[in-house]
């Protein structure tokens, strides 16, 4: 399959609020409202074509920088200064594939924003977002749907002096197998104020979803799950044994351990699943978990061997993630994966995708994870289950539709739009249209339509204009 070249000739972004029926703590942070950026962009073709496409991610507060002496409308700023910056380089870079628009400004986008104070995470969500629109304004025009178009390479991607750790390697083979999507297992993400139990809960939201740990399980009926610990050895253990004591009572299960750099060091996180081993009442848990998630804060996390613990579980990436080397590095300290999040750039994910099958046909071990940053219904989470489909992933963090109530912020019919696409993703409920999980499972069939995993479009207009960002702070 050609790789068609476009210019990109124009980029809107807009966002909108939103309120979280419960609040979700991870890391340093209780999270109890947010804004989504929605990002469209208009393309024109070689032949002549022009269209519009569109991709949407939460600003999400404390986690692309966790600095304590920034506020969370600091962090919002440096999201959206992100995408400025990646918006005027991407209209001003002329025509390009899909992978040269990312891997041909992927060094200078970065430099750019690391002149402003923006770390690399930082500037992977900005091109994250114009990449995605782009390539579904692309898809729109071809009339493909997105696992197709990787599978034929549509977007061009190659070997290239940003990724030369991985010299000749034969992408076409990597790409040829995609297949469709069709279904994926939901992981239930825990978080550190989530209530366990019915006396755990303070005040009841009553808005017919499930609040505790019980209820969810009793509801969605999960096979799999992501523990967020704290940090605190002792609370932990405490907690998890709180949670243990759910789990274990319904069917085999499988779960993630996420330490949210919570921990100093390597040998502190050792500790942690020392600590776990021991404790009879975490016998089950201990062997359901199937790999530890980012324990160690990224200041010191690719500076400090994860060997010891990696011997107990394999052990990933998230946050510290930053810089397209970031998984080269990570692995000759003792890790065994990285996360995909769309946020960080789909090419990013298909470059260390690409990364596992070669040093796993070299004799090794690893893997990628499919995590979430709170995607939400719609253009979000259809894309990023588009994306970790194509990975071959089969099985994915979700919390948008337990934070969130369905498409809680947005107008009625937009949802209802939705839902009709995609019926068997959304169910409609008294409180409007929301995910459908059944038996933990989610049925993602319906994303294989022409464009990047969504054809509906979102109600613009009923979105603010994305303000000036006031970045850098003065």
């Amino acid at each position: 399959m050609e790789a068609p070249r476009f210019t990109i000739l124009a980029v809107e972004r807009r966002e909108w609020p939103f309120t979280l029926r419960m609040p979700f703590r991870f890391g340093v942070i209780t999270v109890r409202h947010g804004r989504q950026a929605v990002l469209r962009a208009r393309i024109r073709t070689e032949d002549g074509r022009e269209g519009w496409g569109v991709s949407a991610e939460t600003l999400a507060a404390k986690w692309f920088d966790k600095n304590q002496a920034l506020s969370d409308d600091d962090n919002m700023d440096q999201l959206r200064r992100s995408l400025d910056i990646a918006g005027a380089a991407g209209l001003a870079h002329g025509p390009d594939t899909a992978w040269g628009h990312w891997a041909n400004r992927y060094k200078a986008h970065v430099a750019a924003c690391g002149g402003e104070g923006l770390n690399p995470l930082i500037a992977s969500y900005g091109q994250s977002l114009l990449d995605r629109a782009c390539f579904d304004a692309l898809l729109k025009l071809v009339e493909l749907p997105f696992h197709t178009a990787m599978r034929g390479n549509l977007g061009g991607m190659a070997a290239h002096a940003i990724i030369a750790d991985l010299g000749d390697f034969d992408v076409a083979g990597m790409l040829g197998p995609i297949a469709a999507p069709g279904r994926i297992h939901a992981r239930h993400t825990v978080g550190l104020v989530d209530p366990i139990t019915l006396a755990d809960v303070v005040e009841r939201v009553n808005d017919g979803l499930p609040e505790t740990l019980e209820e969810v399980a009793a509801v969605y009926g999960h096979r799999w799950w992501k523990l967020k610990v704290g940090g605190n050895l002792e609370a932990d253990i405490d907690r998890l044994c709180r949670i243990a004591a759910v789990l274990d009572a319904g069917p085999a299960y499988q779960a993630s351990l996420d330490g949210n750099e919570q921990y100093a060091d390597g040998e502190s996180a050792l500790a942690l699943w020392q600590a776990m081993v021991a404790e009879p009442r975490l016998n089950r848990l201990c062997a359901s978990i199937a790999y530890i998630e980012q324990p160690v804060a990224r200041a010191r996390a690719l500076d400090t061997s994860m060997g010891a613990l990696a011997k107990a579980r394999p052990v990933i990436i998230d946050e510290s993630d930053g810089d397209l080397s970031a998984f080269v590095t990570a692995k000759g300290l003792g890790y065994a994966g990285v996360s995909s999040k769309a946020c960080k750039g789909f090419w990013r994910s298909f470059v260390n995708h690409a990364r596992c099958k070669a040093w796993n046909d070299a004799g090794g071990s690893y893997f990628m994870s499919a995590e979430d940053l709170t995607t939400l219904a719609g253009v979000c989470v259809q894309q990023d289950l588009a994306l970790v489909s194509a990975l071959g992933l089969t099985h994915v963090e979700r919390n948008g539709h337990h934070f969130i109530a369905g498409f809680q912020g947005r107008p009625k019919d937009e949802a209802v739009r939705f839902m009709e696409a995609h019926p068997q993703l959304y169910a409609d409920t008294a409180e409007g249209p929301r995910l459908t999980i059944r038996q933990g499972v989610l049925d993602i069939a319906s994303i294989a339509v022409p464009g990047f995993g969504v054809a509906e479009e979102p109600d613009f207009a009923a979105m603010e204009p994305m303000p000036p960002a006031a970045w850098p702070r003065k």
